[in-house]
C-alpha cells in the first residue's frame, strides 16, 4: 500500500509539473547593445541561453505532443537596453542544405522554416505580439487577442536579421521598446511562448508547451526585467498620393482627358502613458495599394469580405471586436469607413482592463441601410467603444457599443461577451448584443446573440453552438451574413495518429462529423445540412480532405436541396520551390433570385500553385470555376472562371517589384497592376505603380447603331488606366 501511495504521489508530481508553467526568468541588462546583423558574436550575447532544453519544444501541429528532436535543438538569449529588447535565436539542424527559406514581402514566408514568438508585453493574458522570421530575415507578424484571435493585417515596427549556417541558422530580433504596451517598473513581468517550424516535415514546435484546448495565454514563460521604464511614443506619419488616371470615352474609341488628383495628410501617435495611446488622423489617404483578389460574385447568397489593409487601424484592431458564433465575422469591420475626413482613436491597457474608443467621419460612405445612392456622399459619423476585463489566463469579460449617424438615420448598438476555460480542455464562449436603427420612417430594435462550448484532447475534438439574430437586427459597423434566423451547429472530430510520419508520410488522420439545424424566418422554413468526411496530415505540410454531405435550405418560401454532395482538397509543398494546392466539389444548388428561383446542379473548383526558384523569385497562381446548370432541363445557367496570378521579384526584404494580373469572366474584366515598392519599417514605403482595366466591348462604338454598316465585334480593350505615387515617411520622437 504504501509503495502504491508513493507511485500515486510521483504520478500526482508529474502531472503538476506539467501542468504548471515554466518559471520566471530574470533577463540581465546588456551593457553594449548587440549589433543586429544576424551573427552572434557580441559581447551581449555571451550570456547563457534560456533554461530549456530541445525535448521541452513539444509539437502543436499537425501531431500534438511529440518531443522535437535533437537534431533541432534550440537556443534562445534574450537581453534589453534602455532602447530595445533583443532576442537571438540559433536553430539547429542537421541538413542545412534542406531548409527552406526566401526572401519575401512581410507576412508571406509561412511555408518556409521560421522561429517565432508570442510576447504578451502588459502581462495581462490578453493581447500579444506575434514575430516571426524565416532563416533570411523576411517578417511576418500579427496582433493576437482572446477576442479576435491572430490579426495578420497588422504590421509592427521591429526588425530582424537572420543567416543561414553550415548547423541550421541564426536570427537576431530587435524591438522597440515604443512598439511594446507595457507598464514600467522595478520589475517587468512579460509572457513568452516561443514556435519553430521545419518545413520538410511540417511540424510545429513550441517552448513552453501547448497542451490541446489551449493557445498562448494559458501557460506561457514568463520573463522579468529589472528597472524597465517605457518609452514614450511619439509618432509622426506624414503621407504624400499623387495619381493620373484617364479613361475611355462610351462614344468612342478616344481616351478622354486625363484626371489627376494630388493628396497630402499626416497621421500621429501619441502615448498617454506607457499603456494609453491616441492615434489621430487628419486628410489621411487611405487608398489601398494592394488591390483585393478577384472573387465569384455570381449568384452569392451572402456578402463577400476583404481585409483590412490601411494602416490607420491597425493600432489595436484587434481589440475591437465580440466572441462571436459563426454568422458575425466580426463586430467592427473598418472597411464600412469607406473615406473618412479625420478619424481618432484612444486604445490602451490599466490594470487588466483592455479598451479602445475609435471616431472617424466618412466623407462618401456609399449606400448605407439600403438607403439609395441619393445618400452616398452624405457624411456618416461612426464612434465605436470597447473594453475587455481579464479574469483569468485568457478569460475575460468584455462590453462594446457602437453609434452611426449618416443623414437623418441612427444606429445604435451595445452588449457584451465572455470566454473562460472552466478546465485546461474547455472553453465556454457567449455574446448578447441589442440594436436600434431610426430615422425619419421607421424605429426598429432587434436582437442577436451565442452561446458555445468546446472541449478538445489530444484525441477528441468537439464543439456546440446555438446563435439567434432578430429579423430587424442591424449592425452598420459589423460583417455578418444574415438576421432573422436561429440555428445550432456541432462539430466532431476524433485524430489518430498513426505512427506519424513513418508509413507514407502520414502524421495524422480524423474523421468528422458536421451538423446543422435552424429556422430562417425571413426565407420561410427549416434548414439543415450533415456533413461526413476524414481529413489527413503527411510530411511537406501536406494535407488531404474527402468529405460527404446532404442539406436543405429555404428560399423566397421554398425549400431546395443545396451543399455538396462530394468535396475533396489536396495541398502540399510537392518541392522546396513548389507549394500546390487544389480542391473540388458537385451537388445540388440554389439559384438565389428574388422572384423566380429554381434547383440546380453546381460544380465548383479551386485551385493554385506557387513556383519560387530561388529566393527571390515568386509566381503565384490562383484559380476558381463554377458551373451551374438547371436540374429540371440540364440547361447551363452560368460558367464562371476567376483568375488571379502574382509575379514577385524581392531584391531584398525592403525592395520589390510585382506584377498582378486578375482575370473574371463573369464581368469579362482583365486587370494588369504593376508595382515597385520600397518599406524599411511599416509606415516609411514608397510605392509606383501602373494598372490597366480591360473590358469586353464593341471594338467600334458605332457597331451598335443598328443602322451602321459596321460588323460588331467584341473584344477586350482598354478602358481605364492610372499612374500613381505614393510616399509615407515614419517619424518616432
Amino acid at each position: 500500500m504504501k509503495a502504491l501511495a508513493l507511485a500515486a504521489f510521483v504520478l500526482l508530481m508529474a502531472t503538476a509539473a506539467v501542468a504548471q508553467p515554466a518559471a520566471d526568468i530574470p533577463i540581465i541588462r546588456a551593457s553594449v547593445a548587440p549589433k543586429i546583423d544576424g551573427i552572434l558574436d557580441d559581447e551581449a550575447w555571451k550570456i547563457a541561453p534560456l533554461p530549456m532544453t530541445f525535448d521541452q519544444w513539444v509539437s502543436y501541429g499537425p501531431v500534438r505532443g511529440d518531443k522535437m528532436p535533437e537534431v533541432f535543438r534550440t537556443e534562445v538569449r534574450v537581453t534589453y537596453d534602455d532602447r530595445n529588447v533583443y532576442f537571438a535565436f540559433h536553430c539547429s539542424d542537421n541538413e542545412p542544405e534542406k531548409i527552406r527559406t526566401t526572401v519575401s514581402r512581410r507576412d508571406s514566408a509561412f511555408n518556409d522554416d521560421w522561429i517565432a514568438m508570442s510576447l504578451d508585453s502588459a502581462g495581462t493574458g490578453q493581447s500579444a505580439y506575434h514575430l516571426f522570421s524565416n532563416p533570411s530575415g523576411s517578417q511576418m507578424d500579427a496582433i493576437n487577442t482572446s477576442a479576435s484571435g491572430e490579426q495578420f493585417d497588422a504590421d509592427v515596427v521591429w526588425y530582424s536579421v537572420a543567416k543561414t549556417t553550415s548547423d541550421g541558422y541564426v536570427v537576431e530580433i530587435q524591438v522597440p521598446l515604443q512598439t511594446l504596451r507595457f507598464k514600467g517598473g522595478d520589475q517587468v513581468r512579460m509572457g513568452l511562448v516561443f514556435f519553430r517550424k521545419v518545413s520538410r516535415s511540417g511540424y510545429s514546435y513550441a517552448w513552453p508547451e501547448m497542451l490541446p484546448g489551449q493557445w498562448v495565454f494559458d501557460r506561457p514563460s514568463h520573463i522579468v526585467f529589472s528597472n524597465l521604464k517605457p518609452r514614450r511614443l511619439v509618432e509622426l506619419l506624414p503621407s504624400v498620393t499623387y495619381g493620373v488616371n484617364q479613361a475611355r470615352e462610351e462614344s468612342s474609341s478616344a481616351w478622354a482627358a486625363a484626371d489627376s488628383d494630388a493628396h497630402v495628410g499626416a497621421s500621429g501617435k501619441f502615448g498617454i502613458t506607457s499603456g494609453v495611446t491616441f492615434d489621430g488622423t487628419i486628410n489621411p489617404d487611405f487608398s489601398q495599394v494592394e488591390s483585393d483578389q478577384f472573387q465569384v460574385t455570381v449568384n452569392q447568397r451572402y456578402p463577400l469580405f476583404f481585409s483590412e489593409k490601411r494602416p490607420f487601424f491597425m493600432e489595436g484592431m484587434g481589440l475591437f471586436n465580440v466572441a462571436h458564433g459563426d454568422n458575425m465575422r466580426t463586430a467592427v469591420h473598418t472597411r464600412k469607413i469607406v473615406d473618412p475626413i479625420f478619424g481618432t482613436k484612444l486604445t490602451g491597457t490599466m490594470g487588466k482592463t483592455t479598451f479602445g474608443v475609435l471616431s472617424a467621419n466618412d466623407d462618401h460612405p456609399g449606400d448605407v441601410g439600403d438607403r439609395g445612392e441619393e445618400f452616398a456622399d452624405r457624411n456618416k459619423l461612426s464612434t465605436i467603444g470597447r473594453a475587455t476585463y481579464a479574469l483569468r489566463r485568457s478569460d475575460y469579460v468584455g462590453g462594446i457599443f457602437t453609434q452611426t449617424q449618416h443623414a437623418g438615420r441612427s444606429n445604435f448598438a451595445a452588449g457584451g461577451d465572455l470566454s473562460i476555460r472552466p478546465s485546461s480542455t474547455q472553453q465556454v464562449s457567449a455574446s448578447f448584443l441589442t440594436t436600434r436603427t431610426s430615422d425619419d420612417n421607421n424605429d426598429t430594435q432587434g436582437s442577436a446573440g451565442h452561446v458555445g462550448y468546446g472541449y478538445e484532447t489530444r484525441r477528441f475534438e468537439s464543439g456546440w453552438l446555438v446563435e439567434h439574430y432578430d429579423t430587424d437586427f442591424h449592425m452598420d459597423t459589423a460583417f455578418y451574413r444574415r438576421t432573422g434566423f436561429t440555428a445550432g451547429y456541432t462539430n466532431n472530430t476524433i485524430n489518430f495518429y498513426p505512427a506519424a510520419g513513418k508509413k507514407f508520410g502520414l502524421q495524422r488522420i480524423g474523421p468528422f462529423f458536421f451538423g446543422k439545424y435552424g429556422t430562417d424566418r425571413i426565407q420561410g422554413g427549416d434548414e439543415y445540412f450533415a456533413d461526413v468526411g476524414i481529413r489527413a496530415s503527411f510530411t511537406r505540410q501536406g494535407n488531404v480532405n474527402v468529405e460527404f454531405s446532404r442539406g436543405k435550405e429555404t428560399w423566397r418560401g421554398q425549400q431546395f436541396d443545396a451543399h455538396n454532395d462530394i468535396f475533396v482538397f489536396a495541398g502540399m509543398q510537392v518541392f522546396r520551390w513548389l507549394n500546390a494546392y487544389g480542391g473540388v466539389g458537385s451537388g445540388p444548388a440554389i439559384y438565389y433570385d428574388d422572384v423566380d428561383p429554381f434547383q440546380g446542379h453546381s460544380l465548383g473548383s479551386f485551385y493554385g500553385f506557387t513556383i519560387q526558384p530561388n529566393q527571390h523569385l515568386s509566381e503565384s497562381f490562383e484559380g476558381n470555376s463554377t458551373r451551374f446548370d438547371r436540374a429540371s432541363t440540364g440547361e447551363r445557367v452560368y460558367s464562371v472562371d476567376v483568375f488571379n496570378s502574382r509575379t514577385t521579384y524581392q531584391f531584398n526584404k525592403h525592395f520589390l517589384v510585382r506584377l498582378l494580373a486578375q482575370y473574371d469572366s463573369s464581368s469579362h474584366r482583365v486587370l494588369t497592376d504593376f508595382l515597385a515598392a520600397y518599406e524599411f519599417v511599416p509606415g516609411t514605403v514608397f510605392y509606383a505603380g501602373y494598372g490597366s482595366l480591360y473590358e469586353r466591348g464593341p471594338t467600334d462604338p458605332r457597331a451598335a447603331d443598328p443602322n451602321s454598316p459596321i460588323r460588331l465585334e467584341e473584344n477586350y480593350r482598354a478602358t481605364n488606366r492610372g499612374l500613381f505615387f505614393k510616399a509615407s515617411y515614419l517619424k518616432r520622437f
